[in-house]
């Protein structure tokens, strides 16, 4: 087995601290800013998503490793813009109605921006109308829902209805604590992401089956 890179050994760790010197390190060295984005700041936040998935680590552990990720992107984001580096998707995101809670929504916003899928955040308390007012507006490719109480699920279900409802031609992904794939396949969801560190997995998955169709 390959040596992990220091890099996503630092995300992995939330050690903020050493971001800075470790991405300067990877440009020194050659690599571009998507290279480091796609080689080692989303594999290490994959892996913080499977022990956040499998309670080794907890939300504050979660939160550390996506303020390194979110260091090493600041430092990364001239270059990226320098080289013209243009989506390849856009998202519209949200908490659903009745939903407070932006940590998961967040940590799904910050890795979707890493690969090059630009996104539209509404926020939290998020109504049906709202979302299908964003779909229209903005004409994304995904749209995703985060709820992470069961109160809240209902309206998740609520919302893909409006979508579907308003005859838009857009995939549907959901996520969060109480949510699983079953959920979205009965709520007539296109996908489901388990936890933030696989929501690009599970995004790119689903779009390139969109492209595809």
């Amino acid at each position: 087995m390959n040596p992990m890179h220091p890099l996503t050994e630092a995300v992995i760790a939330g050690n903020r601290d050493a971001i800075g010197d470790l991405v300067r390190e990877c440009i020194d060295d050659g690599e571009n800013a998507v290279d480091i984005v796609d080689r080692h700041l989303v594999p290490g936040m994959n892996i913080v998503g499977e022990r956040f998935r499998d309670n080794i680590i907890f939300v504050p552990e979660m939160l550390l490793s996506a303020r390194a990720m979110k260091e090493a992107l600041r430092i990364l984001e001239p270059m990226l813009a320098a080289s013209n580096v243009q989506p390849l998707y856009r998202a519209v995101l949200g908490s659903v109605e009745g939903d407070l809670h932006d940590i998961g929504k967040n940590l799904v916003s910050m890795v979707w921006k890493s690969s090059r899928i630009e996104v539209i955040d509404l926020g939290v308390n998020v109504k049906p109308a709202k979302f299908v007012e964003a779909v229209r507006q903005h004409q994304p490719h995904l749209v995703g829902l985060s709820a992470l109480l069961t109160t809240t699920m209902p309206a998740m279900h609520l919302t893909v209805k409006a979508i579907r409802e308003a005859g838009m031609p857009v995939r549907i992904m959901v996520g969060g604590a109480p949510v699983t794939m079953d959920f979205a396949v009965k709520i007539g969801a296109d996908g489901y992401a388990e936890s933030a560190g696989h929501a690009v997995e599970a995004a790119v998955t689903l779009l390139s089956k969109s492209n595809a169709d």
